[in-house]
C-alpha cells in the first residue's frame, strides 16, 4: 500500500530532524515549483524528470464501427511526461542485474 502525504511528511521530518509542519511546507513548495517549471523540464535529482511535451496534430483512421476506414484529425495537445532517473530505477528494480547472453538469449537452442 502506498504512503499517504501525511506519512511521507512525517517520515521526512523524522529522517531530517525538522518538524512535520516544516516538512509539509517543503513538500508544498516542491510541488508548486515542479508545476511552474515543468514546461522547462523539472529535475528531482535521484528520482526523475518532469517535462511538458507537445504532440503534433495528426491524421488517423477510424479502426472499427460503421465509420471504419474513415479518416479524421486528432488535434495537437500538451502532455505531461515523467521519466524515472536511472538511479531510482536501479534502486527499485535491483540494479538491472538481469543478463542477456551475447547471442540474444538463444543458447542451447540448437544453433
Amino acid at each position: 500500500m502506498s504512503m499517504t502525504k501525511s506519512e511521507v511528511s512525517r517520515h521526512l521530518a523524522d529522517k531530517v530532524g525538522i518538524t512535520k509542519k516544516q516538512s509539509d511546507a517543503y513538500l508544498e513548495a516542491l510541488a508548486e515549483l515542479a508545476y511552474a517549471e515543468a514546461k522547462n523540464t523539472f529535475v528531482i535529482p535521484g528520482i526523475g524528470k518532469l517535462s511538458l511535451k507537445e504532440s503534433a496534430a495528426r491524421e488517423a483512421t477510424m479502426p472499427f464501427g460503421p465509420r471504419k476506414g474513415e479518416k479524421y484529425w486528432v488535434p495537437a495537445k500538451k502532455k505531461v511526461k515523467f521519466t524515472v532517473a536511472k538511479a531510482a530505477k536501479d534502486a527499485i528494480t535491483g540494479g538491472g542485474k538481469a543478463h542477456v547472453a551475447s547471442n540474444g538469449g538463444m543458447e542451447g537452442m540448437g544453433e
